[in-house]
């Protein structure tokens, strides 16, 4: 709506020879003159109307009255009539531009412009609602008023016609919409064809019915045989059906009456009086109609009567009106009305469709229609139906695309991500504690870091931990061998030689292997450099043909290290993976026995690959959870910086439910076994403890920041005060997600604030509507937003499934928290 202080009143009254202009706007602000009426221009106006009812004097949809018409043959009615309206016209403007009304027209169109900058294309919009009187003054073509053609800022002046009362008050924007909510939802016309004698309605008719796509119409009329009395029962009965209307239309002839508000023909011989029909309209108006249009002669009176009774808006002819005409202008004004244009641009539109394109054909047929308003009504509008408009209604404003675009931008950066995700994992893991949702603690974790901590490294005697001595690993290989441990991961990086210390380990790992009745499993790691060239094992240690490679690579943010899968090929599969497939085939019975042997001439894994394939019919990835493999979608966001439903470490499981921990000198020391009493039921890994120059051997650190996840439980473990996350805890993490099928999959945010951004625009949308309810709407947001918050809780757990929560519920409170505290006028 555009502000108060840019709709301004004019009232003009003609005294004898004097016209009374008064202005008023804002709160009690006005504006009068004085302006002498001249003789010459009612003169004018009637050589124009006897020229104007020459020129269209047949087929006219009204009662025209001796007003000393001539017919001369002759005559070139077309041109004369030219003439006398650009005369007329000319010497209308110049009354209204007299130096007395400066003052009003500068303060219509300069003193608030600041106010009346439109919403679209910025131009300047004031409204200005004129009434006359007498009958005679408002029969002035004032629509053609150029008020602010003299000023270079001018504001471009919408003008509405008022009459002198209004007794009802009209019906209210909000209870429309309370109204179409909660019933109606297709608007409805109401066409009333009155008598077509001389006339032809087939364009009329054609006109209406092209809107019964959004529109639902209904005609009554008369045809031959019908009573009278009847048919005025039926008028009657149509305008005060209990489904409300939204237009009213009538066709044919129609006058105007001094007492009875007008009149219109509806059969032969019969008018109606719109003085007949005030209660059915009153009772209309209150179920929702808003609009009439008659398309019919010498509407003034009609149009004043009706915005008396309450309605919104009445578009009339002044004049008499050629049936032609009339037609025309109805298939142009529909065909706006049904393009979400409102009535006055509606209007604008067919007037201007007469002025630019058939004033040839038809002079002076645009200075005929106007629009009469309610001040207090809004200018109605069609509200589209279906699929299509429910869709339009969910577009966003511009403050809510900012306020969007803004989460969506922040969603797309990998930091925030991050952050966003370590925060919910915590607030699942203090979820999984509250709701003792905590994996069962009676079975063994199925992983044991041996982790190489100072006090092995001190109680070792090793002078040298960069790269770690291979001796030293020799002999947990040897501790472990001894233990009859199936499966050893070493997450030490061996690519420089050492020449004595290396055989030490080799010799250690094929008397391992070469153990009866099964060897041991090895599991490696290796990695890339900078520039792409891959840094494997020393062949003087070991050698694929026996032993298993993986990729040490551990990605930022909390998230897996993703086997490559069917649809990507890579002979790097993660360490973690790898693990997880050698635990796999060694303690599930039902598998194949492949088995390391040191005299096979193909590379191991290859050898695993083919086996399973050949007994099982079906791909080794078959073991694992599809999660566990890249996905295309994951692969495709790649492309963007993206890790759409790429899975994450769930770090809100406790890490004594992943993995136990001994420090290697205590291995090396216990030689009873007692706390290792279910180690040959677990994959081993020989990982860095936290020492200072752990990692440094393989070009980058293997301590990690704490997770807030891992914070949290080792606050509730005081015997585990470390600050030190390290990368084979990871490992341990990710090979227990593989092993139980339990990688938990992110909705990327950008996804959830889209949807949230469509569930935000209906909670607006609501809210806007349903008024007289919105505290209840508001608590059942907040119930449904607790709601989502416990189900994507228990999700995570249930399903393996994140939801988001900040960004979301962000977005739908930007839609709907200033929709629910807006002030309803």
């Amino acid at each position: 709506m555009i502000p108060h202080e840019s709709v301004f009143r004019l009232k003009v009254q003609r005294i004898h020879q004097t016209c009374l202009f008064e202005l008023s706007w804002g709160r009690g602000l006005q504006l009068s003159a004085t302006l002498e009426y001249p003789e010459s221009l009612t003169r004018i106006y009637q050589d124009w109307q006897r020229t104007y009812l020459n020129f269209y004097k047949s087929e006219l949809r009204g009662r025209v009255e001796n007003s000393g018409t001539i017919s001369i043959r002759d005559i070139d009615w077309h041109a004369k009539l030219v003439e006398v309206e650009a005369n007329f016209l000319r010497q209308f403007r110049i009354w209204l531009r007299s130096a007395e009304l400066y003052e009003i027209r500068r303060q219509i169109v300069s003193s608030h412009s600041s106010f009346a900058i439109a919403q679209n294309k910025g131009e300047k919009k004031v409204d200005l609602f004129l009434t006359c009187s007498p009958l005679e003054l408002a029969r002035l073509p004032w629509e053609a008023w150029e008020i602010g053609s003299e000023f270079t800022s001018a504001a471009k002046v919408r003008i509405f016609r008022t009459p002198l009362n209004i007794r009802a008050e009209t019906i209210e924007e909000k209870y429309l919409s309370q109204m179409r909510s909660h019933g109606r939802r297709k608007a409805r016309l109401l066409a009333i064809l009155g008598d077509d004698r001389g006339l032809n309605f087939e364009q009329d008719l054609a006109a209406v019915r092209a809107l019964d796509r959004i529109v639902e119409i209904k005609f009554v009329g008369w045809q031959p045989g019908r009573e009278i009395a009847q048919l005025k029962a039926e008028i009657r009965e149509a305008i005060a059906d209990e489904q409300g209307w939204d237009i009213l239309f009538f066709a044919g002839h129609s006058n105007e009456t001094n007492f009875t508000g007008g009149e219109v023909a509806i059969a032969p011989g019969a008018s109606i009086l719109i003085s007949e029909i005030a209660p059915q309209l009153t009772i209309a108006k209150k179920r929702g109609l808003q609009f009439a249009i008659f398309n019919s002669c010498s509407g003034l009176r009609i149009a004043e009567s009706l915005i008396d009774l309450g309605l919104s808006q009445v578009a009339v002819m002044r004049e008499p009106i050629h049936n032609a005409v009339a037609q025309a202008f109805l298939v142009q004004f529909l065909r706006s009305l049904a393009a979400d244009k409102d009535v006055w641009e509606s209007l604008q539109a067919a007037c201007e469709y007469f002025q630019l394109e058939k004033n040839y054909i038809y002079p002076s047929a645009y200075l005929i229609p106007s629009l009469f308003c309610h001040p207090d009504a809004v200018l109605f509008r069609l509200k589209p139906h279906g699929v299509k408009q429910h869709l339009k209604q969910l577009l966003p404003t511009r403050q809510e695309t900012i306020a969007v675009l803004t989460l969506i931008l922040l969603s797309l950066q990998l930091p925030v991500q991050g952050y966003l995700l370590e925060r919910r994992v915590l607030l699942q893991a203090i979820y999984r504690q509250v709701t003792g949702q905590i994996p069962n603690s009676k079975a063994p974790p199925p992983v044991l870091l041996v982790q190489i901590d100072q006090r092995s490294i001190d109680e070792g005697n090793l002078n040298e931990s960069k790269p770690m001595p291979r001796d030293y690993l020799a002999k947990l290989v040897d501790r472990l061998s001894a233990l009859n441990v199936r499966v050893i991961g070493l997450d030490y990086l061996l690519v420089l030689p050492r020449t004595e210390s290396d055989r030490k380990l080799s010799q250690s790992l094929r008397k391992a292997v070469q153990k009866q009745p099964y060897g041991t499993w090895f599991i490696f790691v290796e990695t890339q450099d900078e520039t792409g060239q891959r840094l494997k094992v020393l062949p003087e240690i070991t050698s694929p043909k026996w032993s298993l490679q993986g990729d040490m690579a551990i990605p930022v943010g909390g998230y897996m290290k993703l086997a490559p899968g069917d649809n990507y090929y890579s002979d790097m599969l993660p360490f973690s993976y790898l693990l997880a497939l050698a635990y796999q085939l060694n303690f599930q019975p039902s598998l194949l026995s492949t088995q390391p042997r040191l005299e096979s001439r193909e590379d191991f894994i290859d050898r695993i690959k083919n086996d399973f394939k050949h007994q099982y019919q079906r791909e080794y990835t078959s073991l694992f959870a599809s999660a566990s493999h890249l996905q295309p979608i994951t692969a495709f966001s790649y492309n963007f910086g993206q890790t759409w439903l790429h899975p994450i470490l769930d770090f809100s499981i406790p890490p004594e439910r992943v993995y136990e921990r001994i420090p290697a000198w205590q291995l090396l020391r216990n030689t009873s076994g007692s706390q290792l009493s279910h180690i040959q039921q677990q994959a081993v890994m020989i990982v860095p403890g936290g020492y200072l120059d752990a990692g440094v051997s393989r070009d980058g650190e293997d301590n990690f920041p704490l997770p807030a996840a891992i914070a949290y439980w080792r606050r509730q473990n005081d015997s585990d005060t470390s600050r030190i996350f390290t990368g084979g805890e990871i490992h341990a993490y990710m090979l227990h997600h593989h092993l139980t099928r339990s990688a938990i999959v992110p909705i990327p945010d950008l996804w959830a604030i889209a949807i949230a951004a469509l569930l935000g625009k209906a909670t607006a949308l609501v809210f806007g509507l349903r008024d007289r309810r919105r505290q209840k709407w508001a608590i059942l947001l907040i119930c449904i937003t607790l709601g989502y918050g416990l189900i994507s809780l228990q999700l995570y757990i249930s399903a393996a499934l994140l939801l988001p929560f900040v960004l979301p519920l962000t977005t739908l409170t930007i839609y709907a928290l200033p929709a629910f505290m807006r002030k309803k006028i």
